[in-house]
């Protein structure tokens, strides 16, 4: 868990803080019970009638009450201030980690586990500081404070008082959470596999009703929802010795100091009132082991969800990033120069030659699993070839920086999504600082800005899941509109109008011609080319290219 120590440190303050916070709701704790078992006792001890100063105890009650509600309200909500932070930051470093892992190499992962990831395994991680960090950092200082009253009142005390509240705080837990994490790992796992099971069924619910197997996918999904039950049923068996254990060591612990008071006071060395005072002062020492020790039963299942995680952020990236990036030319063009690549074993791509001049227009055509694709993900660096070189104007793509060279390509995919969000959002990722009037000039490129107008809220309509309240060609227009917002010289369209109507596809087709004019274009697709609409026609074939 090296990388959420990282996390800790770069919040620091908000830490401190709700440490702060978590110190004085424990001392205050302490404060309040210790001066009520000695004014309580000793009043009781004076008796009716007897002269007895009960203004200044019962201001202390009084006032540490009040600052206990306080520092608690205040550690609650710096405490989860805090967690959430660091929950944030941690989900913003592993999905900036996916983004280079996900193309190519890792495309035929389940995406499903990927969310799992960044949600349910990161999820479970918000117990390191509120049941981890804090209590026990709290603990330590209550009992450096437990110690130095100890050692003025009952010195013979102290080893079995601050012996049992660590004992209890530390290595309770720490023998709990090793005996509870095989069942803690099941169920992260568990847990894992029934999110990418649901993830998995809604994708690919249409395809799992046309082909008659709803049945088989929803008992699978009836097992794995057995199995994560059964999982978490055995995590919590564990978890719930922990309270048991902090009962346990806080009950002997105040026995221990109890027969030790009682040899004091029978010697004079110690008040009856003073030794119920420590006694009680012992009981509320332990307020922070409570929170450890219902923890301790999920640190197995956090160190597995930090294990998944981590396998993210030490995981090598599709690309490596060049260590002095070199600078690109002002124009120039993209050229691949005898190109092979694989998948494993198996070739994709062989010797191909291909150049891209600026303003260009180049059509792929080919059959699915030619290799079409392969060569738009290689020309814009989702992976590196594995034979020859792809420059741009005259410089090898690999020495340069994949911010700026994504900066003079960009790249269209049948499949790339519409994500949940206004229209104004997904537009703005192809222009972060882009004003209104920028974005309805793009889609009136793409032929969708009377649409967006007529909607009520205009570009701050909102949308459904993968564009589920758009049309499939409203969705690919919108997608357009979004790739034509990005300053990139030389756009690459793969299948752009795939899976649309004839009519929609020619004319959608004949939408990006128009809307692209000016830029270099490269086109691979299946539709049928409007006559003398590019400059240059290939066919790829079995991993070749050859002119058309």
């Amino acid at each position: 868990m090296r990388f959420f120590v990282e996390l800790l440190r770069g919040r620091t303050r908000k830490l401190l803080l709700a440490l702060a916070l978590s110190v004085a709701t424990l001392l205050t704790g302490m404060a309040l019970l210790g001066v009520s078992g000695w004014f309580l006792t000793a009043t009781y001890l004076a008796g009716i009638g007897a002269l007895f100063n009960i203004f200044i105890p019962s201001s202390m009650v009084r006032g540490s009450s009040f600052l206990r509600i306080l520092s608690r309200y205040g550690e609650r909500v710096s405490g989860h201030a805090a967690t959430l932070a660091i929950l944030s930051d941690l989900r913003v470093l592993v999905f900036s980690r996916l983004i280079p892992l996900v193309p190519i190499r890792d495309a035929a992962a389940r995406t499903g586990d990927f969310v799992a990831r960044l949600t349910g395994d990161i999820d479970t991680l918000d117990m390191v500081v509120l049941q981890l960090v804090l209590p026990v950092a709290a603990a330590l200082v209550a009992a450096l404070g437990l110690g130095v009253v100890l050692a003025f009142v009952l010195p013979e005390a102290i080893i079995p008082a601050i012996g049992g509240l660590l004992a209890t705080t530390l290595l309770v837990p720490f023998v709990l959470s090793r005996l509870g994490q095989a069942a803690g790992t099941e169920a992260v796992g568990r847990s894992a596999h029934l999110r990418t099971l649901a993830l998995d069924g809604a994708d690919g619910h249409g395809d799992i009703v046309a082909l008659g197997i709803a049945p088989l996918v929803s008992g699978e999904f009836d097992k794995a929802a057995r199995d994560l039950r059964a999982a978490r049923l055995r995590q919590a068996r564990w978890t719930a010795l922990g309270p048991a254990a902090m009962q346990l060591g806080l009950g002997l612990t105040m026995a221990a100091v109890l027969w030790i008071g009682l040899g004091a006071h029978a010697t004079g060395r110690i008040s009856g009132p003073m030794l119920v005072s420590m006694v009680l002062l012992i009981l509320a020492t332990f307020e922070a082991s409570g929170p450890v020790l219902r923890g301790a039963g999920r640190l197995g299942a956090a160190r597995a969800a930090a294990r998944r995680l981590s396998a993210i952020l030490q995981a090598e990236p599709a690309v490596d990033e060049p260590r002095v990036p070199a600078v690109l030319p002002a124009s120039g063009a993209l050229s691949a120069g005898h190109v092979g690549f694989r998948y494993g074993d198996r070739p994709v791509l062989t010797d191909v030659s291909l150049t891209i001049e600026a303003g260009e227009r180049i059509a792929i055509l080919g059959e699915s699993g030619s290799g079409k694709s392969t060569l738009l993900a290689l020309l814009i660096r989702l992976a590196d070839p594995g034979e020859g070189a792809i420059r741009l104007g005259g410089i090898n793509i690999r020495d340069v920086a994949t911010s700026e060279l994504h900066g003079r390509i960009a790249l269209l995919t049948q499949d790339t999504p519409v994500f949940i969000g206004t229209i104004r959002d997904n537009l703005r990722i192809g222009a972060p600082d882009a004003d209104d009037a920028t974005l309805y000039g793009a889609l009136a490129r793409a032929r969708l800005d009377e649409f967006v107008r007529r909607l009520p809220l205009g570009l701050d309509t909102w949308l459904g899941e993968a564009g589920a309240t758009l049309s499939a060609g409203q969705a690919r227009r919108l997608c357009l509109a979004r790739t034509l917002l990005a300053p990139a010289a030389i756009l690459l369209l793969d299948e752009p109008t795939a899976g649309l109507d004839p009519d929609i596809e020619a004319d959608l087709l004949a939408d990006i011609l128009t809307a692209t004019s000016g830029r270099s274009v490269v086109l691979a697709t299946h539709a049928a080319l409007p006559e003398g609409a590019f400059d240059r026609v290939y066919r790829m074939d079995a991993g070749r290219l050859a002119a058309a």
